[in-house]
């Protein structure tokens, strides 16, 4: 049996954690239960404090497919993205983070599809586990992106960056950007889809969870802060020439309206909707002009 599974190519999971042995368990077991039995687990442990080093140790004594390393000082996300992928001894990396779980069929059903479309890189639908609410919810109810998606990215990025298996050799020429802690996905994803042919199963294969951590107002700052520096020096790139950013601009502009409501600036978000450009979704915000601002706080923290 042992002979058998190492004939099948070996995955690389990606586990990056920063304080987060609350869910870290739940995560480590999805990868264990995978159908797909050939992979390692590279648990890249970002500076915790909390328990994270003894459920890590725990886990290593009892199954010699998990590595782990520790990092000395604090990384942005996607510098230790890039530091754990150099660890990787697979000819396929996949990505897993502390707080969030696969189903156990997600890295076998993912090497069929790669093999059968002859692409090097896929990823799926996912659920949305609101712990908050404790309810769950499906990502994305229309089809997924396929194919040449450059635009498509640039229009609406939805490619959950822990439903993706890629091939290890596109990290050669492509890497994350170190800077970023929000939009790494975005960027890398975007970029190699200029090259690469990308193909998607809408199966939900993995789950994200919401959680109070992750609904900061400083992250929604931080999204848009990378976002704009991301347009600004992408723009004009040749890579780029044929493509729009005029959807893209639109999302930012949402969001800075939204934190604009969210931190009660109502006359500020009134101003920004008013100005151009002009578009739906934009003026949906003008309900919140009515509403009491805790209630604003609740729709706008989904």
């Amino acid at each position: 049996m042992r002979k058998k599974i190492n004939k099948l190519p070996l995955i690389s999971i990606i586990l990056n954690s920063h304080n987060g042995s609350k869910y870290l368990s739940t995560s480590i077991n999805s990868a264990i239960k995978q159908k797909y039995k050939n992979w390692e687990l590279i648990i890249f442990d970002n500076n915790s404090t909390d328990n994270t080093s003894s459920i890590i140790k725990k886990y290593k004594n009892k199954d010699k497919r998990i590595r782990s390393f520790k990092s000395s000082s604090l990384l942005n996300l996607y510098d230790a993205r890039n530091k754990a992928i150099e660890k990787a001894r697979g000819d396929y990396i996949s990505f897993l983070d502390s707080d969030d779980w696969w189903e156990k069929n997600k890295l076998y059903d993912q090497i069929n599809l790669l093999k059968k479309e002859r692409v090097n890189v896929v990823y799926s639908n996912l659920y949305i586990f609101n712990e908050i609410k404790k309810k769950y919810y499906i990502f994305s109810k229309e089809n997924l992106y396929n194919g040449k998606i450059t635009q498509l990215l640039l229009n609406n990025f939805k490619m959950p960056i822990l439903t993706t298996l890629l091939k290890k050799k596109i990290f050669k020429f492509q890497k994350f950007d170190k800077r970023f802690n929000i939009i790494g996905d975005f960027d890398f994803f975007t970029k190699i889809s200029l090259k690469e042919k990308i193909i998607s199963t809408n199966n939900p294969l993995a789950y994200y969870r919401i959680h109070q951590s992750n609904l900061t107002s400083k992250r929604l700052d931080l999204n848009i802060k990378e976002l704009e520096i991301w347009i600004k020096e992408n723009i004009d790139k040749k890579r780029f020439k044929k493509f729009s950013f005029k959807k893209l601009k639109m999302f930012v502009n949402t969001l800075k309206i939204k934190k604009l409501f969210l931190d009660g600036e109502n006359i500020k978000a009134l101003i920004s909707i008013m100005r151009g450009p002009y578009y739906f979704k934009k003026f949906k915000f003008l309900l919140f002009l009515f509403v009491p601002k805790i209630i604003t706080k609740k729709i706008l923290s989904k």
